[in-house]
């Protein structure tokens, strides 16, 4: 396998596992706003008998993606495939 080909791979997996880890920081930036000021969000969602439920769901699924794409990073930055394979 040429090099190059691996140096791409490489940073492909950087940036896919970057927004990872952007999209679930931006979940929990959600999940943090609707268990602080639910009233707030209410504003925006009808919905009031799943607030929250939602809210910790969405903390709980934002902290997930963030810790998978933090190791995805550190595992294509480091080649570790034991991160990657995490």
């Amino acid at each position: 396998v040429p090099m190059g080909v691996l140096s791409c791979m490489k940073y492909l997996m950087f940036i896919f596992n970057v927004l990872v880890f952007a999209g679930g920081t931006c979940l929990m930036g959600v999940g943090v706003w609707v268990a602080v000021d639910p009233a707030g969000f209410q504003d925006i969602v009808a919905a009031k008998a799943v607030l929250s439920a939602g809210a910790w769901l969405l903390l709980a699924v934002g902290i997930a993606l963030s810790l998978l794409g933090f190791l995805g990073c550190c595992g294509a930055l480091r080649r570790s495939r034991p991160l990657l394979l995490l």
